[in-house]
């Protein structure tokens, strides 16, 4: 079973799903959005991000650090005072997961919310998706998946069981333009949102909405599109938090903001 990295839990989430949540974000992705938020996302292995305005120059990272190349181990992340160094990416078990998830649960019933899996795209590892869902659901908290649809259809088939609703996103129907703006055409996503739809599973529908992007005539059709399915898309807005932890990471990759702000 491919295990990847956690490299963010956030309790009492209000945006990631139905009511009250706590998101489980994993590492790895296989489309390139130009304006993603969660850049430390996308690279499956572990990442150290320096956070050059926060740093004081007091040497702790460097009296702590024991190689001539950097390792990702997070040793400088552990001991920096002000939070300058960040380490992107720890291995965790599903059983720590199920026990952190479930602090919370008073929260979930209360709302009618729950876990949510995301990632980067946390459909990249199936089995590991599944097997975390199952011990969700043992302990008594409903289970949603965030994710892009860009894998194989039997990926969704070995999680269906243990999945109470799936966060789908659709960026573009327009395959052109989506591989533009993510690296990657959607016939895939397309095509598994049919089938999913085909099998009862419950979707949310979410479109970021990026200026220059899709923010046109794309979004009519994005409608039209989801109409005809019984869908209607939540419209995320665009931020730019990305832009700072790429900065942070980097890797030399350029961080691609939108025209105009929302």
């Amino acid at each position: 079973m491919k295990t990847p990295l956690v490299f963010d839990i956030n309790r009492c989430s209000t945006v990631d799903g139905p009511g009250v949540r706590t998101t489980v974000f994993v590492k790895g992705c296989n489309l390139d959005c130009r304006w993603c938020h969660n850049p430390e996302s996308k690279c499956r292995a572990a990442q150290l991000a320096f956070f050059f305005e926060k740093c004081v120059g007091c040497g702790a990272c460097s009296r702590v650090c024991e190689n001539s190349e950097c390792t990702a181990c997070g040793k400088c992340a552990d001991v920096c005072p002000e939070g300058a160094r960040k380490l992107y990416g720890v291995p965790m078990t599903t059983d720590e997961l199920a026990d952190i998830i479930e602090r919370d649960k008073p929260y979930y019933e209360a709302t009618g919310g729950g876990a949510t899996i995301s990632g980067g795209e946390c459909m990249l590892y199936p089995k590991f998706v599944a097997e975390l869902a199952k011990k969700f659901r043992e302990r008594g908290v409903s289970v949603a998946v965030d994710t892009a649809g860009n894998v194989p259809y039997s990926a969704f088939e070995t999680v269906l069981p243990f999945v109470d609703v799936f966060l789908y996103d659709v960026k573009a129907v327009d395959p052109q333009l989506h591989k533009k703006g993510t690296g990657a055409d959607n016939k895939t996503i397309l095509e598994n949102l049919d089938k999913l739809i085909a099998a009862g599973a419950k979707i949310i529908i979410r479109t970021p909405v990026i200026p220059g992007f899709n923010d046109g005539d794309e979004q009519a059709a994005i409608d039209e599109y989801l109409n005809k399915r019984g869908l209607i898309a939540e419209k995320l807005p665009y931020h730019a938090m990305g832009e700072s932890k790429l900065k942070a990471l980097a890797d030399g990759k350029k961080f691609s903001p939108p025209k105009k702000r929302i």
